[in-house]
This record gives structure tokens, C-alpha cells and sequence, in this order.
């Protein structure tokens, strides 16, 4: 069995909410905040879209780094005691070949960050440009750094926008995004997120913690002409639920990054089908891009952060449940979690 992590901070900062307990109550109670935005479809038709409400008309790589500061501005005045230069943080960003990202130094943008914020962070920090699967490999070196190399705390950050017109031209062309003419697409959102996790065994409280962790790839990926069998999530869920020393049954619920795309539903529903091997009345499935848009590689902070807050309220479907998430190329990523 892998080592746990407990999940200690969230911070986020979405298109319906400036902060975790704001965003996570308006997804609770199904709130969206999809509006038309300043791009236009090839329809002639206004994008529908949902932008993060930040207080100065910030754009681009700009906005990128303020909603990264907002959320992890956060999570230290919900945990209190982190020391930034003992505490590595991990920035989870957009992969670095998808098109119109406005990045063109990770490396910058995160000493730019630092400037920011006015800290420092450990010298184990690093940038993660992953997409969706980033939260994943995050947590796989989070554990190590705290499970191995004594670290105490890290920090888990993700910041990404997809209101960009050169992404949003390039997603219409490929058929992906919801517009006047399909509606068998996304729709585009924006956020910042940030988690603060440590180990559990020294917690008196109840706090939710990942228990397993896993990672496929799927050859028959969105963008190619293979025929879906979900094999690499089903890979993924399967290494998790060995590292996590359960079995699908034992689950109560799954949360994951599906924005729209019947590719996506279809994956999920074959993925399940292959390794759910009980009976249950029910196995609810929550998708909290049906509230703030796609919003690249914060889905899945965003999503584990909408897990703790609906642990500690207490209106889960049970104290286990799953995640799962995957990119437009294949990676795909899957994490056992547990309210204990």
C-alpha cells in the first residue's frame, strides 16, 4: 500500500467564487457562471464562457499569477504555521504544447509568483506542466518529499485560463468547443487552486486523505481515430485501488474532470464497467466543470478541494470515493481518497 496524504488547506478562486468556501457552496447548490464573452464563435455567436470576477481587468499570464497568489494566500491563513522557505510548492500549469498558452517561461512565471506573494519556497519547488493529470504527479512527489525526504508540508498550486482566442479558435476547429453550432463540447472557464498537504498520522481530527494513487495512458485519445476501450483509465484506477488496498466496490462515489465531451462520458462509463465488479444501488458521479467551465490544469485541484470541503459539511455520498482525470493526449490519473 502507498503512503497516505492528508489534504490540511484548500484555496481556490473560480468563476462562481473568490475563495474555496464561496467556490465549493455555489457548486454545492449547482450555481454556474456562464456568460458571453468578448470571442466570437465562427457562427458570428458570442463564446459562452465562465471568467474568474477578479477586482482589476487582469488578462493572460497577468491574471495567471493572481489567481495562483489568491489561492495560495489561502490555504496559509487556513493552515497557519507553513514556513514558505521549509515548505516546497508544487505549480501545476498547462501543457506546454497546447495551442495559445501565454506562458513562455514556467521557470519565470513561477520566480514571478514568488515576487508576488514576497516568499520564497523550498528548493525542492518545481513547475509541473501537465494538464489535468498534474494534481496526480504532484501528490506522487509530494509524497516522496514528505513520506521519504522529511519534509513537513507541501503546497499544490495550479493556475489556467482557456479564455484565450488562439486556444478557443483551435478547440472550435477540432469540434471540441460548445459553440452555436455543437454542442458537443466545452465550455471554457478560468481558475487558480491550491492544496496544502502533509501526513496524517500526527492529525487528531478527521481530515481527507489520498490513499492511492495511479497512471495509464490511453492510446485511443480524444484527437485520434482508435477505437475507445478506456484502457488507460482503467489502468489507472486499477494501480490506484491496488496502492490504496481496496476494491472499486468498497467506493462510495467518483468526482472528475468531465467538462462536456461525450469522448469523456463514454471513457468514464467503460472505465467503470471493467473494474466494478459489485452490485450497488447507486455511484454517484460529480463533475464540477458543470459549474465552472473547463479550466485545464486546475480541474483536478479544484476537484479534490471540492472533496475536502464536502467531507468537513458533510454531504458526501460516503468517506471514500475516487478522482479520476486525463489530457487530450492520453495521460490519464486516477487517486483513492478517504475521509479517516
Amino acid at each position: 500500500m502507498g503512503l497516505p496524504l492528508a489534504i490540511t488547506g484548500a484555496g481556490m478562486v473560480t468563476g462562481v467564487g473568490l475563495g474555496a468556501s464561496a467556490s465549493c457552496a455555489a457548486i454545492r447548490c449547482a450555481i454556474d457562471n456562464f456568460q458571453e464573452t468578448r470571442f466570437m464563435d465562427s457562427g458570428g455567436e458570442w463564446i459562452i464562457g465562465c471568467e474568474a470576477p477578479l477586482d482589476q481587468p487582469w488578462r493572460g499570464r497577468a491574471k495567471l499569477i493572481k489567481m495562483a497568489m489568491a489561492a495560495i494566500r489561502e490555504c496559509l491563513e487556513e493552515v497557519g504555521d507553513i514556513e514558505p522557505a521549509n515548505t516546497p510548492l508544487l505549480l501545476c500549469l498547462a501543457e506546454q504544447t497546447r495551442p495559445g498558452r501565454t506562458i513562455d517561461d514556467d521557470n519565470q512565471l513561477f520566480l514571478d509568483l514568488q515576487d508576488e506573494l514576497e516568499m520564497e519556497f523550498h528548493t525542492a519547488s518545481r513547475v509541473i506542466a501537465t494538464g489535468h493529470v498534474a494534481v496526480a504527479i504532484a501528490i506522487k512527489h509530494a509524497r516522496t518529499l514528505i513520506h521519504q525526504q522529511g519534509v513537513k508540508q507541501v503546497i499544490i498550486a495550479a493556475t489556467d485560463t482557456l479564455l484565450v482566442g488562439p486556444t478557443l479558435a483551435y478547440y472550435e476547429e477540432m469540434g471540441r468547443l460548445f459553440t452555436s453550432n455543437n454542442s458537443n463540447g466545452f465550455i471554457p472557464g478560468e481558475a487558480g487552486a491550491a492544496l496544502v498537504v502533509e501526513s496524517p498520522f500526527d492529525k487528531g481530527s478527521e481530515v481527507l486523505c489520498c490513499q492511492g494513487l495511479g497512471f495509464g495512458v490511453e492510446m485511443a485519445h480524444v484527437e485520434s481515430e482508435e477505437p475507445l476501450r478506456a484502457e488507460g483509465l482503467t489502468a489507472a484506477i486499477k494501480e490506484s485501488l491496488q496502492d490504496a488496498g481496496c476494491e472499486m466496490g468498497d467506493l462510495d462515489f467518483r468526482i472528475t474532470d468531465l467538462s462536456g465531451e461525450q469522448y469523456y462520458f463514454k471513457e468514464a462509463s467503460l472505465a467503470l464497467s471493467r473494474t466494478l465488479r459489485k452490485r450497488k444501488e447507486e455511484f454517484d458521479i460529480w463533475h464540477p466543470a458543470d459549474c465552472i467551465g473547463e479550466v485545464g490544469s486546475a480541474q483536478g485541484v479544484v476537484m479534490l478541494a471540492i472533496l475536502k470541503a464536502a467531507c468537513e459539511k458533510g454531504y458526501t455520498k460516503g468517506r471514500r470515493m475516487f478522482a479520476h482525470m486525463g489530457n487530450d493526449d492520453g495521460k490519464r490519473a486516477s487517486l483513492v481518497m478517504e475521509w479517516l
